[in-house]
């Protein structure tokens, strides 16, 4: 008979980045629900505070750590607290990510290519490699790399974003086969449209009027006809995160509400 508890991540201590928002936030939220002891982590320390305190407020354990994961030294600073805090560092949520500029592709500068792509991409591989280090060195871990339907499919002027999408699912794959000898699972996560402020800021420069219309063309193009919330992502995380998830690595799950159908 199958075990719910293989759900629990009791004790397991989890990194979640850019975890004072959006995906981060419900995912953080979502694994203090079931026994992890969270750390969040982002540039922004205000949000870090807020969400730490509300997960505490409901009985969860979670810690704020601010920290700039374009940067490797501070991606080894952080990761390094972590462990001498903890003693471990059982899983990493690779969800921070720098929002899409709109731009097309004829018009699209540098300091957003090496913006987006730094720290969508380059993050995420260095961030990995520093918590799978660790990993490695307790016998295992879980890393979940959260992508974006857009790495399936370009979205006019986001190119950049897309493109850093894409390569978080072969970052994803690359670390799966390296790390399978070291019992150390890597998956993703492709959300589609769920709202969120990142999501909001591809009608920022519309009026309210032409963002509405953006808004509901974008909800009816779901086969469910709606859009997503952060929630609708914690479930993925938590089965990737715990027992049950134990012969999974190297996958991909959409989450879309229909949208590539």
């Amino acid at each position: 008979m199958f075990d719910m508890s293989r759900f629990s991540l009791q004790g397991k201590v989890a990194i979640v980045t850019g975890g004072g928002r959006g995906i981060g936030k419900g995912i953080a939220e979502g694994f203090a629900k079931v026994g992890a002891k969270v750390v969040i982590t982002s540039r922004k320390l205000n949000d870090l505070e807020a969400t730490a305190a509300e997960i505490r407020g409901a009985g969860g354990d979670c810690t704020a750590l601010q920290s700039h994961l374009g940067k490797l030294e501070e991606i080894n600073k952080m990761v390094g607290a972590v462990a001498d805090k903890f003693g471990r560092i059982d899983i990493l949520v690779n969800n921070a990510g720098a929002s899409p500029a709109i731009a097309d592709v004829l018009n699209t500068d540098e300091r957003i290519w090496e913006t987006t792509i730094n720290l969508n991409l380059r993050g995420t591989y260095f961030m990995s490699q520093a918590a799978a280090r660790i990993m490695k060195n307790q016998g295992g871990g879980r890393i979940i790399n959260i992508a974006s339907v857009d790495a399936y499919k370009a979205e006019q002027g986001v190119s950049i974003y897309s493109i850093s999408k894409a390569g978080v699912l072969m970052v994803t794959k690359a670390f799966a086969k390296d790390l399978a000898p070291y019992n150390i699972l890597v998956n993703a996560i492709c959300p589609g449209p769920i709202r969120s402020k990142m999501m909001d800021s591809h009608w920022i420069h519309l009026t309210p009027e032409e963002a509405e219309k953006e808004i509901a063309a974008a909800a009816k193009a779901t086969r469910l006809g709606r859009f997503g919330y952060p929630e609708d992502i914690a479930g993925a995380a938590i089965y990737l995160a715990s027992d049950a998830a134990s012969y999974t690595t190297g996958a991909e799950i959409l989450i879309d509400g229909g949208l590539l159908l």
